[in-house]
Parts: C-alpha cells; structure tokens; sequence
C-alpha cells in the first residue's frame, strides 16, 4: 500500500521546513531547501505546462528562478504571469545571443541562474527544462530517494513522450539521470565542479558523480514519470542534426569507440528508425577522423572506458547464458 502524501511528508526529514499553503487548492504545502534553475528559450507553446506541473507539487522550492535566454515569443509574459501568483517563482533575463545554442548555451544560462540565487542556504540544486510535465507527487518521490540513500547525488524519474496516444519511454540506463530535470544534492553537486559547458553536460556530470563515490539513478514509477514534449535532440533546427551532434559530443565526452558504436545500434530502434543510430556513429567517426578537441581530464576518461567496457562485458556475459 502507498502511504498518503501527508504520511510521506511526515517521514521524510528534509520536508519539516517552512510550510506554505497554497490558497488556491486548499491544501498545505511543504517547502524544500531546493533551488530550480530553468534556462528557457521560445519555449512559450509549452511552458505552461512545466509552470502547472511545479505549481501542482506536493513539496515546492525555496526558489525556482527561470532563466530567459533571449526569447523572441511570449514566454516572458507568461512567466511573469505565474510569478505574480507564486512568490517561489522568479524570472531573470539574459541578452538575446540571436540563437539557440543548445549545450553549452543552457549550462551557460544555468549558470547565470546560480549567479542570481537569494537563498543561499539550500541544500538541493535542479535544472530543469521549460517544455516537460509531471505529476504532483513527483518532487516527493525524488526527495524519498534522497532519504534513502545518504550517497546518492542525483536523481530523476524516466523521461517518456507521447506518440499516437501511447506513452513511448527515451530510454536511459538506471545509473544515468534525465538531464530534462536533474535534482542534485548540492554537497555532491559542488564536488563535481557543476556543469561543463559542452553538449554532453548531462552524461559528463554523472560519470565524475560516480568516480568521486557517488550514486546517481534514475528509476520508473508511475508517479514518477516525467513527459516530454518535444522529441530529444530535436531542439535545435532538426533531430537529424541532433543526433550528428550528439556522436561529436560522445566523441568530445571520450566514449571509448565500441561504446559509441554500440550506443548507435542501440539508438536505432529509436525515432528517427535507424538513420539516427548511423548519424550518431558518424558524427562520432567525423569528430575522431579530425582529431576534434576531447573533454581535458585524463582521469575521468579511463574511469569512463573501464566503466562502458564493463557494461559491453556484461551484456555479452548475459546473452551467453540465455
């Protein structure tokens, strides 16, 4: 049986906080020492339903600042306009670069968020993107784990679309965590030195997380299920240039190269079908072919390729005993 929200709150001890009540549902709201950062750009056909997931949670932040990255549509106004309900809700703006550059560009945007946080006692930090929803209980469910697990650094559910009324999961390994919304302990999250400013920032991270000793997963719950509604990789002019953009960034995070072919035949049962596999592949062969500059920590590479040839050890030691 599932514990009530109410029973869940009373156990969990980062939840005996400030209480807010939300007048609005006629409900009492537990304050977390969590700070969200949400770098957003022309995200104003979605954003409302990142805003309606948050305002709806069992447990809020201290702090969600929204971090305007140049937007040319509404979703200025639109924030301001939940800002104005909210008091935990904040927009700051940044300069119109003239582009999307994703990447690099929304850790950039990260941190200049950090750069703008008021309540500097937090414990927990997230990034989360303006264009996913969730369900109430969501936040709740990450801090249990938090609970559970005094080493686990991060953490998030499984990311889903929809597509033709069907729920269709973009499938992460349980030790990686969605980068559409990444929820750090702040302990952890200093340690790794934040996030890099490259496009593989969300698997960098993560790595460095687990060679310094941390845990990071993600797991599936019904609760837990976070939707995205905009297909990976598809932010930035086409998912074809994505998925070429994301083989450089294997290439660039230094994926050891039966990894990363791996990863491409794996990739090929996901949309676009096949073609994004082999443009993963070749987007990584291109940026070996010229010598394209490799994530600087010798370190960090060698406790990468230990890792991905244990995963490739593994799965062959599985099918043989099938």
């Amino acid at each position: 049986m599932v514990p009530s929200t109410t029973e869940q709150v009373q156990q969990h001890p980062v939840l005996n906080n400030n209480i807010n009540v939300d007048s609005s549902a006629y409900q009492t709201v537990k304050t977390v020492p969590l700070v969200i950062i949400a770098p957003v750009r022309d995200e104003a056909d979605l954003i409302r339903l990142t805003l309606d997931s948050m305002v709806r949670q069992t447990i809020r932040p201290v702090e969600w600042i929204i971090v305007d990255d140049g937007s040319q549509d509404a979703t200025p106004d639109i924030v301001r306009e939940y800002a104005e309900k909210y008091d935990f809700i904040r927009l700051v703006q940044r300069p119109d670069r003239g582009f999307r550059k994703v990447g690099g560009g929304v850790v950039a945007a990260f941190k200049y968020g950090v750069s703008q946080i008021k309540h500097q006692d937090y414990q927990y930090i997230a990034k989360l993107d303006g264009d996913m929803s969730f369900g109430p209980r969501y936040l709740e469910m990450m801090f249990d784990q938090f609970a559970n697990d005094e080493k686990l650094a991060a953490v998030s559910g499984k990311v889903f679309r929809e597509e033709d009324g069907k729920k269709i999961e973009e499938i992460i390994i349980d030790e990686h965590v969605a980068g559409q919304f990444k929820l750090y302990r702040r302990v952890a999250f200093e340690q790794i030195g934040g996030f890099v400013e490259e496009v593989l920032w969300d698997g960098i991270d993560v790595h460095t997380a687990r060679m310094k000793g941390w845990n990071t997963l993600s797991f599936y719950h019904p609760e837990a299920i976070l939707m995205h509604h905009r297909l990976m990789g598809s932010s930035d002019k086409n998912v074809y240039r994505g998925r070429l953009r994301w083989g450089r960034g294997i290439w660039f995070m230094g994926y050891h190269p039966l990894y990363a072919i791996a990863s491409g035949i794996f990739r090929m049962r996901e949309k676009p079908f096949i073609i994004g596999g082999l443009l993963i592949i070749a987007g990584y062969l291109q940026a070996a072919i010229k010598n394209a500059p490799r994530y600087d920590n010798p370190e960090f590479r060698k406790h990468l390729h230990q890792w991905q040839l244990a995963q490739i050890k593994s799965l062959f030691s599985k099918s043989k005993t099938k």
